[in-house]
């Protein structure tokens, strides 16, 4: 696999366009960041406007939008094989437009759930599909890159809707009541504001994503080779195409069309199915998304203020982009294996201080510092490692499906995260909840060092041959000899 690896690093590799592909394809990563963080910040101003006083309504309203991400992750497998990569992002697109006007306009509760499923569904699908889509016509010696791009605009969208909250809010009273903020801007049309600020980049993806091509592996796997060798071409020229189609076609020799769930648990696709899920399970309950779904309740915990809480929520997205920024040459660099390491020791460390300040009474500062400490490894690590190797583990023939498997299973994790947090937080404190996140990540630790594979720098279809072998539990130093 060497000589033909060393072989496509000859070619002339057209960047520029590869660039403008999996930067639009990238949007959808964007939609997914601002989406899901707007509502942090508007928390404070429609609960206000909708009455809501009881903690499970307050629960809902936060994470009813995973309801639509299991259901767009559910069937994002079955429309990325039936139909291909792009036309289910161009309907995430129509998805996100659609809820960022529904939500901004919602007259009442009711609507307003309905409004963040259906944005949810648009996350659910573009969380899946974007990365899956970027990892499949990237190089392969650039692909950890390319796909953590997508991880790079899930952040920039997260620090958008922060900046986008914090300039849209009005100073807020210390000692504010609900009633106060209901009769303020902020109560009566400021949150409506921060939902609908989403419209300008969902209409820009919807436009941008009938100008990239289908991916060139789904249309090799649908049988329609001259189309995949033309957008092969277009990336490296001729002989690129030439080979790389030559070894897609190989892992598609004597496979049919149609793809059944029964194939998941095929032995030759079960162990790395297992791998995938628990990477993803594992990138929720690490418990960061907490920090930026709950950063209002943890911060007043430490003491601050609404005031203060939207300048934090910022500075914990300005963070998370810089680290993001760090990251992306590191993917390649380093490798999968050894960030995914480093995130889950570095987080347990974090979450075992961040226990200790709650529980001995140190708040403020040093619990902010420690919240931008693990945002930072977070960022640096778990959060675009766990998308690169979902979106590059999977076989050809099964990776829709596959993907639609791990990213369904994520978004559980997340419901169940997000849902529970209010309750852990009531029953074992702030220190208790951080201190079981550390354990999480303690075992994270040890699955990681003994389950998961080096993968950067493989072909998609050499790393399928090695896995299919049952080559899972390599080490850095044999996966790279592999490669």
């Amino acid at each position: 696999m060497k000589s033909s690896q060393n072989q496509l690093d000859t070619y002339g590799l057209n960047m520029g366009y590869i660039w403008m592909i999996c930067l639009v394809a990238a949007c959808g990563g964007l939609l997914f960041g601002y989406d899901w963080v707007v509502i942090g910040g508007a928390k404070p101003f429609y609960e206000a406007y909708f009455a809501i006083t009881d903690p499970a309504q307050s629960g809902w309203a936060m994470s009813s939008a995973l309801v639509g991400c299991v259901l767009g992750a559910a069937i994002s497998g079955w429309t990325a094989d039936r139909f291909g990569r792009k036309k289910p992002l161009i309907l995430a697109a129509i998805l996100f437009t659609i809820s960022a006007w529904g939500t901004a306009a919602a007259g009442n509760f009711d609507l307003f759930v309905v409004y963040r499923i259906i944005g949810g569904i648009g996350i659910g699908l573009a969380s899946a599909l974007s990365p899956m889509y970027i990892a499949e016509i990237s190089p392969a010696d650039k692909r950890g890159k390319f796909v953590a791009i997508n991880q790079l605009t899930i952040v920039i969208g997260v620090l958008a809707a922060q900046l986008v909250n914090l300039m849209i809010a009005d100073p807020v009273a210390s000692n504010a009541t609900q009633a106060d903020i209901l009769a303020t801007w902020n109560g009566q049309s400021g949150w409506r504001w921060m939902f609908g600020a989403e419209l300008v980049p969902a209409l820009a993806f919807l436009v941008l994503m009938f100008f990239v091509p289908e991916s060139p592996r789904w249309l090799a796997k649908d049988g329609q080779y001259e189309k995949a060798s033309r957008m092969l071409g277009k990336i490296g020229g001729d002989a690129y195409a030439k080979q790389t189609l030559a070894e897609i076609r190989q892992t598609l020799v004597g496979e049919t069309h149609k793809v059944s769930l029964s194939e998941l648990g095929k032995p030759s696709v079960r162990p790395i199915l297992v791998i995938g899920i628990v990477l993803a399970v594992f990138q929720q309950w690490c418990g960061i998304n907490v920090i930026f779904n709950y950063a209002q309740e943890i911060f007043a915990s430490a003491g601050f203020d609404i005031n203060s809480t939207l300048k934090s929520i910022v500075a914990t997205g300005l963070i998370n982009l810089l680290f993001t920024l760090i990251a992306l040459p590191m993917v390649d660099k380093i490798g999968r294996r050894k960030l995914m390491l480093i995130g889950s020791a570095g987080l347990t460390i974090i979450y075992a201080m961040m226990a200790a300040a709650y529980a001995s009474g140190v708040l403020g500062l040093p619990v902010l510092l420690l919240v931008l400490a693990a945002i930072a490894i977070y960022a640096l690590t778990l959060a675009p490692v766990t998308w690169v190797l979902l979106s590059e583990i999977f076989p050809n023939r099964v990776r829709g499906l596959a993907m639609s498997a791990g990213t369904l299973a994520l978004w559980i994790a997340c419901f169940v995260l997000t849902y529970t947090f209010p309750l852990l937080n009531a029953g074992l404190g702030a220190a208790g909840s951080f201190l079981l996140y550390g354990l999480i990540c303690f075992a994270g630790l040890i699955f990681i060092y003994r389950k998961v594979p080096e993968t950067k720098g493989v072909t998609l279809e050499a790393l399928e041959a090695q896995l299919a072998q049952g080559k899972v539990e390599l080490t850095p130093a044999k996966a790279s000899t592999a490669a």
